[in-house]
């Protein structure tokens, strides 16, 4: 009995050991890998930072953020900062370089405080951002679809609302074709959502085969209520593909809804440019600011050799921009692949998210959340400032 109580005593004390032991592992180790970057690569990350220039960051990057907070966690540089717009894709590019230029693994995290800049009473919805074109056939809607899925993947949530009650067409992009949003007290509509994309048009309520023959006020009339009695949720951006052309329609969809901004989506050619031209002065008759022009199906690229082919015109949409003092937002290629996944409810950016054709949507989805900071928010550097003197 005496012998037992021994061999207990000692299975009791080696256990207390071992806990003993991988208490004081745990703690070590944890203090270790999580002690402060030193000072050196912190000076090299705010130099970087300081220097670092694109079109995003055309003044620099701590000109329009907060000073990044560097911590090292699990043997990671991680650097935590607040933008004003979504650029994950750019913040990638830069953790790489920044990663190399340490030899230490880098990560940036970004907190995005996207603000509305314009007021109105739409509850969730912060910015407003109408895509048009002067005439059809451009690849507007297409665009508007890529462009809202780009800007979620490069981290804001989105919606998109069909304004084209003539000829929807959202619901066969989105794969939503024979769905219906529902409502829990016949007032409200929930929209539905497709990879992320939150969803309405007129589409979604009459059948693919039943004309919607509106005139222009009733027109007006059916898109206000969408607008306005959708359930929308949060949204940093819900992206407005407008019925194209300048009419009477179109002119009354811009001063009916609290539109942030426009961009206008035009081709190369030049009977497109002129039509492309009469939109930008609509939105200026309506003082609805031009963020800039898209040019779409600017060049084929061939699969094989990789040559560029200027099939309508070369550079006629960076051309027609400088001359109206708007920025050239992107440059999109005619691609078969896009067109396929235009018709079977898909997008390249979803498919392949650092894919060639996804990267040039979400390039230009950074442009255009760039250039609504730049052009309208009160925190941009580029905003006026107002000084009042004694004198």
């Amino acid at each position: 009995m005496k012998r037992m109580v021994q061999n207990l005593a000692i299975l009791f004390i080696n256990n207390y050991r071992i806990t003993s032991i991988k208490c004081l592992y745990i703690m070590f180790s944890t203090f270790f890998s999580n002690k402060a970057v030193n000072q050196e690569s912190k000076d090299l990350i705010i130099s970087f930072f300081s220097e670092y220039r694109s079109s995003c960051f055309r003044e620099g990057f701590l000109s329009i953020s907060s000073r990044p907070k560097i911590t090292l966690e699990d043997g990671y540089i991680i650097i935590d900062v607040d933008l004003p717009f979504p650029c994950d894709g750019e913040l990638d590019d830069i953790s790489d370089a920044l990663t190399e230029m340490l030899n230490q693994t880098t990560l940036i995290k970004p907190n995005y405080q996207i603000a509305q800049v314009r007021q109105h009473s739409l509850k969730g919805i912060s910015n407003i951002i109408a895509v048009t074109s002067g005439k059809g056939g451009v690849g507007k809607s297409t665009t508007a679809v890529n462009l809202a899925y780009a800007l979620i993947e490069e981290g804001s949530t989105v919606g998109i609302l069909d304004a084209d009650i003539y000829g929807p067409s959202i619901p066969t992009l989105l794969g939503l074709k024979g769905q219906q949003p529902s409502s829990t007290n016949g007032k409200s509509i929930i929209p539905l959502s497709s990879h992320g994309l939150v969803a309405m048009s007129v589409g979604l309520l009459v059948g693919d085969e039943d004309a919607t023959v509106w005139r222009g006020p009733m027109a007006s009339r059916a898109f206000s209520q969408l607008l306005n009695e959708t359930l929308w949720p949060d949204l940093d951006y819900l992206i407005v593909d407008m019925p194209p052309g300048t009419g009477d329609i179109q002119l009354t969809l811009s001063q009916s809804v609290p539109v942030a901004a426009a961009i206008v989506v035009t081709t190369p050619q030049d009977i497109a440019l002129t039509d492309a031209i009469k939109g930008i002065t609509m939105f200026d008759k309506v003082k609805v600011p031009v963020l800039g022009l898209i040019e779409n199906m600017s060049y084929h690229l061939c699969e094989k050799c990789g040559h560029q082919s200027h099939l309508f015109g070369e550079n006629g949409g960076a051309n027609t921009a400088k001359n109206k003092n708007i920025p050239l937002l992107g440059q999109l290629p005619l691609n078969i692949e896009i067109r396929q996944d235009a018709d079977q409810g898909n997008s390249a950016v979803l498919k392949n998210s650092t894919g060639d054709i996804a990267l040039l949507y979400r390039k230009l989805a950074r442009n255009v959340a760039s250039e609504l900071y730049y052009q309208l928010d009160a925190r941009s550097p580029n905003t006026a400032e107002i000084r009042f003197s004694d004198k």
